[in-house]
């Protein structure tokens, strides 16, 4: 389907040709002709399936058309401060072209920063995207005003529920007018987003595009080591091929500092970002890395979720994540919006039920590559029970009133 489609503003129609938005993604033609009547919306859909334009747009559309002055108009909750800055990135972009406002606001810059998010907010700007707690220390001063909110849009919701946000999240949202469309996303559906759901949502409709399997475009593999075979296998697959940009997935900060350290000793383009940066030097990172300066980033688990580049052709796991859906979220970083990329991951013989686990959820058994004979012995992979898989489709689509 086309964005044309839609009967968007004629602002928003110049910034989709601009930023070379054509065609739609299935979360995007379900959930925009949602929005667009008015209606409060459940999506449940991947990271990477093209969920923020889905939920952005129809909302920018009515914000021009309705062409109200004044006040904060829409919020935009998530869970970290990457996808704060991730989303304020792509609103930038689709309201070039208009004359509305954007801020994101999340915790740990400095006074200047902190500053700069009260001026917006006290002036009221049109839209802004905050994680929890940053913004309870704006809405604890007073200053903050929701009386002309029209939107409230939840993003990755289930993170958010992970982290511990619960009550913040209805803390503020028992600061919000009870009259508003409320839209909430979320990559999972478990008991507890439902009974968020109930709370804060009128009649939605829902939108399911995926069952929490990886896009089908992700080329998946995996190999059996040892810990100290790991990093010589990871510098004998990025000699294989010449890679423009691949994301590294590591459990601890002691493993992404060895590994950089590693791969820099074998002039390799790379660098490392974990939660031990303060926040410009993560977004210096990720710039250089965004604009292939850097070709290879090694990261702790702070990326699977809040990383927009659509680009990256290698996502390896160098540790097998603890949770099935972290191993989602990681490889779903490659293959965006319906591109292709690859996936392979590491395991050692203490993660062979981390494997299964995955395996399970996904229903697919992930393809084995043999690692090099140099290399020596590799453990021996003994699945507990035969496993078996439905034919059950990797995506689907469904609307429940």
């Amino acid at each position: 389907m086309n964005f044309n489609n839609f009967g968007f503003e004629p602002s928003i129609v110049e910034s989709l040709d601009w930023m070379g938005f054509t065609e739609t993604t299935p979360i995007q033609e379900k959930a925009i002709p949602i929005i667009l009547e008015g209606k409060d919306l459940i999506g449940c859909a991947q990271t990477g399936t093209g969920k923020t334009a889905a939920f952005v747009l129809p909302m920018v559309d009515t914000l021009i058309k309705k062409g109200e002055t004044g006040g904060i108009k829409t919020l935009i909750i998530v869970p970290t401060r990457e996808l704060a800055t991730q989303i304020e990135s792509n609103i930038s972009g689709m309201i070039y072209f208009s004359n509305l406002s954007c801020i994101a606001v999340y915790g740990g810059g400095d006074g200047l920063n902190y500053e700069k998010e009260r001026k917006a907010l006290v002036a009221g700007a049109d839209i802004v995207i905050a994680t929890p707690g940053r913004l309870i220390s704006h809405i604890n001063m007073e200053y903050v005003k929701f009386d002309k909110l029209q939107f409230l849009i939840l993003d990755e919701a289930d993170r958010m529920l992970d982290m511990g946000f619960s009550d913040d999240l209805m803390k503020i949202v028992n600061k919000l007018p009870a009259k508003r469309q409320t839209l909430m996303f979320s990559a999972t559906m478990p008991e507890k987003i439902r009974t968020l759901a109930h709370k804060i949502l009128q009649n939605p409709e829902r939108v399911d595009i995926s069952i929490s399997k990886p896009a089908s475009g992700i080329a998946q593999s995996l190999y059996f080591c040892h810990d100290e075979q790991k990093i010589p296998l990871v510098v004998e697959i990025l000699s294989k091929k010449e890679y423009q940009s691949v994301l590294i997935f590591c459990s601890t900060k002691i493993a992404v500092k060895n590994l950089g350290r590693e791969l820099a000793f074998k002039k390799l383009s790379v660098k490392t970002i974990s939660s031990d940066l303060e926040q410009n030097e993560r977004e210096e990172v990720l710039l250089s890395f965004r604009n292939k300066r850097t070709t290879i980033l090694v990261a702790t688990d702070v990326l699977s979720r809040g990383i927009d580049i659509d680009s990256i052709e290698l996502v390896i796991n160098f540790d097998v994540p603890p949770d099935p859906e972290d191993y989602v979220h990681r490889v779903g970083r490659t293959a965006r919006a319906q591109t292709k990329g690859e996936a392979i991951t590491l395991v050692n013989g203490r993660d062979f039920s981390k494997l299964i686990g995955i395996e399970t959820m996904i229903e697919s058994e992930i393809p084995r590559i043999s690692l090099p004979a140099y290399m020596g012995e590799t453990p021996v992979f003994k699945a507990e029970a035969p496993r078996q898989f439905s034919n059950r489709p990797r995506h689907f689509k469904k609307k429940v009133k």
